[in-house]
């Protein structure tokens, strides 16, 4: 494309809103909108009853355990499904399961009869969803918009997951105080079925694996992709270590209500706070041109995450520790950016499910083994210890990965973006990235 002088050599201007000129991405990214403004209010009333009920940071830690289980077992079957049949009703079906289960949980605390046992139980089949829902939606974004947008598709849906997420969990601080935990599930009730309302008038096409069915052989050629591939695995290996080390979302009950004394309220505003620093960082990266150097924005970006997260753990401030906590957000968001672009881009589409599932089975799994882990070393020592050892433990990592693995961090977006355009139907169509001779930055 060459500008209004014709000249070839000049690259086009930066559109913002590129991808947003597109219906469906339109539809998609409404529907996610809606879905997690819902599901983050979900997962902060959930976390804030377990709290109320046992008063003990280790039940939320069992509550990542609860989540935990299925995204490990059962991801890898979802990503393989997402390769077979259509993206866009797998979505629908693993939304009716949190839906379903939201209902029990309004019932049963509005009728005073719910029990640890039964949030945990509920939580296990929210999170089997997940597993099917993740890797589908995941694989569907770049289906449905132009490759020559997708970068741009996926900062914006990047921006405005985090504006709806902003409201999702300080909504649900905000019903708590007012009309209960009750009043919450019912707002995410309402939510959900929004979010499938309008995705049901997304059109699209089904995966074409050419099995017809999802097999075992399916899965194992996913894994051996990722494999094989270095700058994904190492993504997915700075995501799930800094995560499981970093992360202080587990504890922010016991943070909000013991160490700040700000109550439900300003549990919600601390929640809020993260996404709230994720939708500026989101909006700034949208009205830039894209980052070319996705790896070396990565690996910076988890270390001063790993940083703000032991400045957080330390701090005895409400007005500081909300402060802390938008940086923490701002920074999470760069990293998510990074890392979606950089593995959808090295991906082709016929197994971006099963990459996609991958990807999840780290992220979620590492979120989930990282509340446990909040979780079991707060009740051992302290929420302060927890948080900020955490830090250290993931700063570390961070370190250790630039060294190791120097191909992550001279990644460049313009030595893969050719991929979206070259469909491969085996993994043998796509060579294994070796470690360069030198890793000069």
């Amino acid at each position: 494309m060459s500008d209004s002088s014709g000249d070839p050599a000049v690259p086009p201007r930066h559109d913002p809103l590129a991808a947003l000129r597109q219906v469906s991405f339109l539809l998609y990214t409404s529907s996610r909108g809606l879905s997690v403004v819902g599901l983050t209010s979900l997962n902060a009333v959930i976390a804030w009853q377990v709290y109320e009920i046992s008063g003990s940071a280790l039940n939320l830690g069992l509550l990542g355990l609860a989540q935990f289980i299925p995204a490990l077992s059962v991801s890898l079957i979802g990503g393989a499904t997402a390769d077979t049949y259509n993206r866009r009703n797998i979505i629908l079906i693993a939304q009716c399961v949190p839906l379903t289960c939201a209902s029990i949980l309004c019932v049963a605390t509005l009728g005073d009869w719910v029990r640890l046992e039964l949030i945990y139980g509920l939580v296990l089949f929210i999170g089997m969803a997940n597993a099917f829902e993740a890797p589908a939606r995941a694989a569907l974004l770049p289906a449905i918009v132009r490759p020559e947008t997708f970068a741009n598709a996926v900062t914006v849906s990047s921006t405005i997951q985090s504006f709806c997420a902003v409201s999702g969990p300080a909504l649900a601080g905000g019903i708590i105080a007012l009309a209960g935990v009750g009043a919450g599930f019912l707002a995410y009730i309402c939510f959900a079925l929004s979010s499938m309302l309008v995705l049901s008038f997304l059109k699209v096409r089904a995966a074409n694996s050419g099995g017809g069915k999802v097999s075992l052989a399916m899965v194992r050629e996913g894994i051996r992709f990722v494999r094989s591939q270095q700058v994904i695995l190492g993504a997915m290996s700075l995501d799930m270590f800094a995560v499981v080390f970093g992360g202080a979302t587990a504890l922010l009950p016991v943070y909000a209500s013991d160490i700040l004394e700000v109550g439900p309220a300003g549990y919600g505003i601390l929640q809020g706070s993260f996404y709230g620093g994720a939708f500026l960082t989101s909006l700034f990266l949208v009205f830039r041109p894209a980052i070319d150097r996705t790896g070396r924005a990565l690996l910076i970006a988890v270390a001063l995450f790993s940083i703000a997260t032991i400045a957080f753990g330390l701090s005895r401030d409400f007005y500081l520790s909300l402060a802390i906590y938008v940086v923490i957000g701002a920074l999470d968001r760069v990293s998510v950016v990074m890392r979606q672009t950089t593995i959808q881009l090295a991906t082709p589409d016929e197994l971006r499910g099963r990459v996609s599932a991958v990807n999840q089975s780290f992220i979620g799994a590492s979120n989930q083994i990282g509340a446990m882990e909040s979780g079991f070393v707060a009740a051992l020592t302290s929420a302060t210890f927890a948080v900020v050892s955490g830090g250290a433990a993931a700063l570390a990592v961070t370190g250790l990965i630039r060294t190791r693995l120097p191909l992550l961090y001279n990644y460049r977006v313009s030595t893969a973006v050719g991929s979206m355009r070259q469909p491969v139907t085996s993994i043998a169509a796509v060579p294994p990235q070796e470690q360069p001779a030198s890793s000069s930055p």
